[in-house]
């Protein structure tokens, strides 16, 4: 792990917004395969132990994720994620939103606006993520959120380093 990449994780409150940037020594293609292939992304994005099991997944505008994070109990907690913008390797912005485990969201949601830029072999992701009332952002954080989003993004850098290598 590099420990000279960028990693910032601010939360606004007031604004019931998150400002995450971070730096991955990973070529631009790969980090963005990261976020946009079920198939990646189930490997890397639950908290450990926790795993992320996707049902369906069509990476494309007003296309959806429904995929759930799954305890090693086997308890579910399912989100919806609906694609509303692409720019192919450098942006991407979806709505996303708690959902029951037959799909239907459980409002309000958030707005997660994904910008992806590549400088010496070093890919920066921006990510702004705007909650749609300050009571859901409270929520995200009395779930762990801060804490579980900075393991996750650990262990994308650990399996990029694995898939770099390949």
């Amino acid at each position: 792990m590099n420990n000279n990449l960028l990693f910032d994780f601010t939360v606004d409150k007031t604004a019931k917004t998150v400002f995450i940037t971070r730096e991955f020594a990973a070529e631009l293609p790969l980090v963005w395969d990261a976020f946009t292939k079920a198939e990646i992304l189930d490997q890397w994005v639950a908290p450990k132990p926790w795993t992320a099991r996707t049902k369906h997944m069509d990476f494309k505008v007003g296309g959806k994720r429904f995929y759930a994070m799954v305890s090693p109990e086997g308890q579910e907690h399912w989100s919806l994620q609906e694609y509303t913008s692409i720019t192919p390797k450098s942006n991407f912005k979806m709505h996303n939103a708690f959902a029951d485990k037959d799909e239907n969201p459980q409002l309000p949601g958030s707005v997660w606006d994904f910008n992806f830029s590549e400088e010496n072999d070093i890919t920066k992701l921006s990510l702004i993520i705007t909650n749609e009332s300050l009571e859901r952002m409270e929520k995200m954080i009395e779930m762990g959120f801060v804490e579980g989003f900075k393991m996750t993004i650990n262990s994308l850098e650990e399996l990029l380093t694995t898939l770099s290598k390949k």
